[in-house]
């Protein structure tokens, strides 16, 4: 896990990349480098999880192929036997390199993982950059003229390169979905690099998508032994792996079968899911730590990490897991993380129960059920809906949240964990779990109530009360935090977005 920052036919100063390069220093404390090849620049800040030797180091060069890489490919280890590859290293970053060496572009469609990956050839000159199936990982881009391209971790880096405007769109995305979406970010200069898409000589190709036509419900067995795969693989580690534990359903099922020396929770001290984790915690025994936060500490820390990130928070609770991860980095530089789990198994059920019954999706409806903010803004909803595929209101439902809503999700967790120098890993978020799921009946995937494929399988292995508990989201006061800029014109998660934009 990493932070990287590449320059293509730029004509940015070594030391004006290496300066932002340095403001991603969190995610990468242990080595950093920089070199110019050509005179493009490619920098590297490592957090050693695999393979804790230098020899893996980064930039990583074999022959003319230079690459930089931030994530982790987990089944590293099959894809050496699987194809032959002769490695010096016992990192997943050499084998990336070697699959690319072998099989081009065509190397993504045998990663299980997340990653951000820029490649330079320095025999052909081919520039090749790639993001994961569904974005776990970040990595914005800047476009100019003359195959200029610059390629970073974080905005905060890419700003400090070249400051932008604003972008009026993005603002406005952001107000009503809480993210930006389609590419485009808080700045007009900088966008998103697309999820399951790679990048060869300025063209963005798409690799992987998701196919939601209907098929059969995998069975029990089968799904329980793809997810414990996924968590298996998420176990690979050269440094202490601990787990999330709230007390719900997603982060308890992973607990018990992951059983880490140390499980984590945060909360306030009024308001928290203490009670529910001490309890899940009986049957693991693991050290246990709950982190509570107050107020006051809850807005100066939302307030020093909007400066930190130089682009707005997703979702209050992104604050609470930075301020656990803190005290997670104490003893665990990885964690897992039950992120993705409501959009496999469908626990969002008010708008699944709605899309259902809707047939068609009209703008008012997802308004009504989905979005957050309380302004009108049809334009953005028909932007962030226009591509999303879906003979009916459910099919498009699923993978709007599949694709786009988790995004803002990953973002947080990878945001406020990765500031914290720890690397968060979440294996309900495998893309062979996403395509068991897909297109699987409604009336198996969810159920009478929501889940009922987890609750079926893993009673008896996680405590009833857990299994049987009424589903709470991730508890942020929000109307208690914000009391002084609310009133009866605005509601707390207007305080909220308006918080985050202040700034820009």
């Amino acid at each position: 896990m990493c932070g990287i920052l590449a320059a293509f036919n730029t004509e940015y100063s070594k030391s004006t990349l290496d300066n932002a390069l340095d403001l991603m220093d969190h995610r990468g404390p242990d080595f950093k480098d920089s070199t110019l090849v050509d005179g493009n620049y490619l920098g590297h800040l490592r957090l050693s999880i695999l393979d804790l030797n230098p020899r893996s180091n980064q930039p990583f060069v074999i022959d003319h192929f230079h690459m930089i890489f931030n994530g982790e490919v987990y089944n590293y280890k099959e894809l050496i036997k699987t194809h032959g590859l002769k490695v010096t290293t016992d990192s997943d970053t050499e084998v990336v390199l070697l699959m690319y060496i072998k099989y081009g572009e065509k190397c993504l469609d045998f990663f299980n993982g997340m990653f951000a990956i820029v490649i330079y050839n320095q025999k052909t000159k081919d520039i090749f950059a790639a993001r994961d199936r569904l974005g776990i990982k970040p990595i914005y881009y800047q476009e100019k003229s003359n195959n200029h391209w610059v390629f970073g971790s974080e905005m905060a880096a890419m700003q400090s390169i070249e400051k932008g405007q604003v972008d009026a769109f993005g603002k406005r995305q952001y107000r009503k979905l809480r993210m930006t979406v389609g590419g485009h970010t808080i700045y007009d200069n900088v966008k998103f690099f697309p999820a399951a898409h790679y990048f060869l000589n300025g063209s963005f190709h798409r690799y992987w998508d998701l196919d939601i036509s209907p098929k059969k419900a995998p069975s029990d067995e089968a799904l329980d032994d793809l997810l414990r795969n996924a968590i298996s693989l998420r176990r690979r580690s050269d440094v202490p792996v601990g787990s999330y534990l709230s007390g719900g359903l997603d982060s308890t099922i992973l607990s018990y079968i992951l059983k880490p020396s140390h499980t984590w929770t945060v909360g306030f001290e009024s308001l928290n899911e203490f009670r529910w984790s001490t309890l899940a915690n009986e049957g693991l025994q693991t050290t246990l730590h709950q982190i509570k936060v107050d107020k006051d500490e809850f807005l100066a820390t939302g307030k020093w990490m909007l400066n930190r990130r130089n682009e707005p928070l997703s979702v209050p609770n992104e604050i609470l897991i930075y301020l656990m991860t803190k005290v997670v980095k104490s003893e665990n530089t990885v964690v897992l993380s039950g992120e993705g789990a409501d959009e496999l198994f469908w626990g969002y059920d008010r708008i699944f129960k709605w899309a259902k019954d809707a047939k068609t999706l009209s703008l008012a409806g997802f308004d009504q059920k989905y979005c957050y903010g309380s302004n009108k803004d049809n334009e953005v909803l028909d932007f962030a809906l226009a591509k999303v595929p879906g003979d009916n209101a459910l099919e498009k439902i699923a993978y709007y949240f599949q694709i786009v809503h988790l995004q803002g999700l990953l973002r947080r967790v990878d945001n406020s964990t990765m500031l914290c120098s720890v690397e968060a890993r979440v294996p309900f978020v495998d893309h062979r779990l996403v395509e068991m799921m897909a297109g699987t009946p409604f009336d198996w995937r969810m159920g009478n109530s929501f889940k009922e494929p987890l609750k079926r399988i893993y009673r008896g292995l996680v405590p009833d009360e857990v299994i049987d508990r009424k589903k709470i989201g991730f508890p942020v006061p929000l109307e208690s935090i914000f009391k002084e800029n609310t009133n009866q014109e605005i509601s707390p998660m207007d305080a909220w977005l308006l918080f985050n934009l202040k700034p820009f």
